[in-house]
């Protein structure tokens, strides 16, 4: 199938460009009558990168193009935010009262402007909006208590995950390793497991999408996709084996890295040395209420949270000395913050009040 649509190779990829991983550039509409005929594609993403976003949008244009009886599935919200999802589709919900009854805030760590371009285009067109994640108080249960404890009502009838391919189980190992006092072997363990519960539950959520459309396209964190190892697996372990992943692929012009041999389907060359802002500064946490402020679920991986020492479980009670009252709270005051600047957090963890600065890149040039 790939050689039909291969044409010469540069030596390089360059930007606007659709490479094979092997190596060989792929002209774009080969490849997307290819992926027209796919049951599921899968668009990678770095969550905090506008131009991830702008790449996402567009193919989603050129496949909707071909294929318009399409869903967009969100790894961005949990199954309880697809009442908000209907109405935002439907027309019935403004910007703001579309973020406040999805919980945006709540669920997701990152600033919905860099969403908003696709959703408006999934409204326009009618085209369904899917939620396809859990929210992580049923990670922790379904980990901790075990599949059969957690009623299949309760887990919206996703399955349990099939066990983890081997360079996947390495690979978590590895980002595991960066965060040593979690708890060892166990710990570890228990992180796997969790990411396999978050890799089915938005494979499941995928393959019950594919019975009310022809194609569906998923909004997915890249590393849920590199190597076919997260939720490609378990699509194909559901038994969704037509599936084909694309994920964004950042060029220098000083220097030459063609993909590895596996990574994806395709990837789009996307110039790293572009200078642009980003709509918001990120603290790249997951939150949820709490009585005396606002609670750490999760943190992710490379963060300004991470590089500050917050933690899961830790609550941020105040930030530049206001009282937190909800996640929102947070957010509104983390949009205001201009790179290269220091945001005071006052925490509770373990009981111990203690203060934190979280520190914000600078702007590259």
């Amino acid at each position: 199938m790939s050689s039909a649509i291969a044409v010469q190779a540069d030596t390089c990829p360059a930007p606007g460009q659709w490479w094979q991983p092997e190596g060989t550039r792929l002209t774009p509409d080969a490849l997307f009558a290819e992926l027209a005929e796919r049951d599921v594609v899968l668009l990678g993403e770095q969550h905090d990168d506008v131009d991830h976003h702008r790449w996402q949008l567009h193919t989603l244009a050129g496949l909707h193009g071909r294929r318009p009886d399409m869903v967009i599935a969100l790894e961005m919200l949990p199954r309880e935010a697809q009442p908000a999802l209907d109405a935002w589709v439907a027309g019935e919900l403004g910007e703001q009262a579309f973020i406040d009854e999805s919980r945006w805030n709540t669920a997701w760590g990152f600033d919905p402007a860099l969403y908003f371009p696709i959703l408006h285009f999934a409204r326009l067109h009618r085209v369904p909006l899917k939620a396809i994640n859990v929210t992580p108080e049923l990670r922790g249960r379904l980990v901790e208590q075990g599949w059969e404890a957690v009623p299949e009502a309760e887990r919206f009838g996703i399955t349990a995950p099939a066990e983890a391919p081997a360079a996947y189980r390495e690979r978590l190992a590895e980002v595991y390793a960066q965060h040593p006092s979690r708890g060892g072997e166990a710990g570890l363990e228990r992180f796997i497991e969790a990411q396999l519960v978050w890799d089915r539950a938005m494979a499941d959520g995928l393959a019950e999408a594919g019975k009310e459309a022809d194609l569906v396209v998923g909004l997915i964190g890249q590393g849920h996709l590199q190597y076919e190892h997260g939720v490609p697996h378990q699509l194909t372990d559901l038994g969704v084996d037509n599936h084909a992943t694309l994920l964004p692929w950042p060029v220098n012009g000083n220097e030459c890295q063609l993909p590895p041999e596996g990574l994806a389907r395709a990837v789009f060359a996307l110039d790293e040395t572009r200078y642009e802002a980003a709509p918001a500064m990120q603290l790249g946490v997951y939150t949820t209420p709490h009585e005396a402020g606002v609670e750490v679920h999760a943190i992710l991986e490379g963060s300004v949270a991470e590089q500050a020492g917050l933690e899961a479980g830790d609550i941020i009670l105040q930030a530049a000395g206001e009282s937190l009252a909800r996640p929102s709270d947070l957010t509104g005051l983390i949009r205001q913050q201009r790179p290269g600047t220091l945001l005071p957090l006052v925490i509770r963890r373990d009981g111990d009040e203690r203060e934190v600065l979280a520190r914000f890149p600078p702007r590259s040039t």
